[in-house]
């Protein structure tokens, strides 16, 4: 079931959210069917990329991450991913009774687990970490996804576009809120002693 949402919200999104939103999907369903399965794969790829083939600066040699330090960031990476999608989640939540659409919180899950499908599928371009190829290929999967959700929150949420458009809105300045404070909690703990050890 997941894989045919999946596919289906990258061809026929619209059709799509229909058909998941009279699925009713519970949180934890939507969680172990989807969200803890496909967020595994950013962080094993991002693994596997920043310990096995590396980055290079210039014409220098390549630049790997330990194993031990590369394994403690693949799993706060995966735990971050799964905290992102809840806090997603009871944002729409919390927000949906201002716009009028009362949703059960499980309705909402999977709005934001669902949503952020095209995001951890592309995780797999950490298998290669160099960053201009992983700006080119995710700043597109970047807008799709919010495409997505624009598109979605109308449909799962049951009210109409003109509200869903005001709804999408503030719930993706929350999420940008959110990722700002994520970055300044990163440069905090890195600059604890928890940052990289590399290796050359």
């Amino acid at each position: 079931m997941s894989l045919r949402h999946a596919v289906g919200l990258l061809s026929r999104p619209k059709a799509e959210w229909g058909a998941i939103r009279e699925r009713r999907y519970r949180a934890a369903r939507s969680f172990v069917t989807h969200t803890a399965v496909l967020a595994l794969i950013p962080a094993i790829a991002g693994y596997v990329g920043t310990t096995r083939t590396g980055w290079r600066i210039g014409a220098g040699a390549a630049v790997r991450l330990t194993e031990e330090s590369a394994s403690r960031i693949a799993v706060l990476s995966y735990l971050a991913m799964l905290a992102a999608t809840f806090a997603v989640a009871w944002a729409i939540h919390w927000m949906s009774r201002t716009y009028g659409a009362r949703q059960p919180y499980g309705q909402c899950y999977a709005l934001a687990t669902w949503t952020a499908t095209p995001l951890f599928l592309v995780g797999v371009i950490q298998l290669q970490p160099i960053l201009w190829m992983n700006l080119i290929v995710g700043l597109p999967v970047l807008a799709y996804t919010i495409y997505l959700f624009y598109l979605g929150v109308p449909v799962m949420m049951e009210i109409p576009e003109e509200r869903g458009f005001l709804f999408s809105s503030a719930v993706l300045a929350f999420g940008l809120v959110a990722l700002v404070a994520l970055l300044a909690l990163t440069v905090l703990l890195w600059s604890s002693g928890f940052g990289p050890s590399f290796t050359y």
